[in-house]
């Protein structure tokens, strides 16, 4: 009976027919939200201090940043680690829940050279 249960769980959202998985959901309203995407992008190639991150993203004002990296924190996908012997030194880094968006950040790359032309300037 607990396999049937446990079965049930791992299909639920592979047999909803007319309805998104709330998961599937969940992850493209944290991927979706402006700055996200290139927030991971920029910590995938390991830790940044928060003076880097922002310079690596044109346009992206310092409130907002702050605001992407708490939620991405929230969500288990950013760690903050406070350098004890600097005053203020603080580094983000992904977690290994955010370093599994790797391959994805991948794919969607690809995708995007295949198939999104540049902005003109």
């Amino acid at each position: 009976m607990i396999t049937i249960k446990n079965e049930r769980k791992k299909v639920s959202c592979e047999t909803m027919q007319k309805t998104i998985c709330p998961k599937f959901e969940h992850t493209f309203a944290i991927l979706g939200k402006k700055w996200m995407g290139l927030i991971i992008e920029v910590l995938l190639e390991g830790p940044q201090r928060f003076k880097d991150i922002a310079a690596s993203i044109p346009n992206l004002s310092d409130r907002v940043l702050v605001e992407r990296l708490k939620e991405l924190e929230q969500e288990g996908l950013v760690s903050r680690t406070v350098d004890p012997d600097a005053t203020m030194r603080v580094a983000y880094s992904l977690t290994e829940k955010g370093q599994d968006l790797k391959v994805v950040m991948a794919d969607v790359q690809k995708w995007a050279d295949k198939w999104i032309c540049a902005p003109e300037a």
